[in-house]
């Protein structure tokens, strides 16, 4: 049996700790102990729940030493094979010492400063080829740098009623024809772009109203709800607020659009395969390497709200029946790739190379 520590330092749920939070259980049920090791107050602490292993730490800064002691005296205590961390500030406050034998992964899923955060680890893992990209240019060795995708729970369909209950909560006409979108209110999002592309399209298809429903909050929601009446599509733009639980937002719609300027990955995309959802995104960074253009989803320029309109409304023109193949094909994608089990099979394979190699 492998033990691994997972460490993450972050104060508010995101990506990295919603993947630690679906990674860790799933070593454990794979006769693997992989203890998490989060700050006291995370809400990460609460939504692992009691039955997952965990260690609490500070972790106030990147030059927080007490916590860099107390993760030092957490690995002598609990002997771990592997430690992996997520984001800037944990690396950065791991080092293992020098009698342990635990190897060091640095898990990456952004974009994020390497020099100072993440050259003492000892291996360094990036969620799509971009970003192993990113970490061998930025002086990396090659042959320690590994390429493992993200994973997403498969959406449980939500109940007739419980979308009839949504649908009337939010006001929404039953006939509706709905886009969706979510993700942090920041200008690496496009919901800018989103929200004059909107804009572009008629009011109806298929006689049917369209109503465009987003689901987030950050630093730009006044200026994004200021856009929506500016361009006077206020009454069939929806604001969800952020949604911890964005599985029934999904069942409700018929289309996702990703918006994104830049994207890593892209998460939304993968929870909308899940959930049986089409997609159209714009062509950043990692939706381009798991969307192919016109089979499993539809890709447009970055910046080009014009583009992403016209795409949106030749789709929607389209009909359910291209929209069906289209869900099909990106769950076939998620399925073969994506998946819970080929992910956290790689993780496995790749612990038990690494434990009891000199790296």
């Amino acid at each position: 049996m492998i033990n691994s520590l997972h460490i993450i330092g972050s104060r508010q749920m995101g990506g990295a700790e919603r993947f630690l939070m679906r990674l860790v259980p799933e070593l454990n049920s794979h006769n693997h102990r992989a203890i998490a090791v989060v700050r006291p107050n995370s809400p990460l602490r609460v939504a692992l729940g009691q039955s997952i292993e965990q260690a609490h730490v500070a972790m106030r800064n990147g030059w927080d030493l007490l916590s860099i002691l107390t993760i030092r005296r957490i690995i002598n205590k609990t002997h771990p094979q592997i430690v992996q961390t997520y984001m800037g500030r944990a690396t950065r406050l791991t080092r293992v010492p020098s009698r342990s034998s635990a190897v060091h992964v640095a898990r990456l899923g952004g974009y994020y400063k390497i020099k100072g955060y993440y050259e003492h680890a000892h291996v360094w893992v990036g969620n799509t080829r971009g970003l192993c990209d990113y970490l061998i240019k930025s002086g990396m060795p090659p042959k320690k740098v590994y390429m493992i995708g993200n994973f997403v729970e498969m959406g449980e369909p939500s109940p007739p009623e419980e979308l009839d209950t949504l649908r009337r909560s939010l006001s929404l006409p039953s006939e509706a024809l709905i886009l969706f979108s979510l993700g942090r209110f920041n200008h690496q999002k496009g919901f800018e772009d989103l929200l004059e592309a909107f804009s572009l399209l008629p009011k109806q298809m298929h006689q049917r109203p369209l109503y465009l429903c987003i689901a987030g909050d950050g630093p730009l929601k006044q200026a994004l709800h200021s856009q929506a009446n500016s361009l006077q599509i206020q009454d069939r733009v929806l604001w969800l607020g952020w949604q911890d639980n964005p599985g029934p937002y999904y069942d409700l719609a018929d289309i996702l659009v990703c918006s994104s300027r830049h994207e890593t990955l892209g998460n939304v995309i993968l929870e909308a395969w899940s959930h049986h959802l089409p997609v159209i995104s714009t062509s950043a960074p990692g939706p381009v390497e798991i969307i192919k253009d016109g089979e499993n989803g539809i890709l447009v320029p970055c910046r080009f709200p014009q583009k992403l309109a016209a795409a949106i409304e030749e789709f929607l023109k389209a009909g359910p029946r291209l929209w069906r193949s289209f869900a099909e094909h990106g769950m076939q994608t998620l399925l073969r790739h994506h998946s819970k089990e080929a992910v956290v099979k790689k993780y496995l394979n790749l612990y038990e190379d690494l434990v009891g190699t000199n790296v």
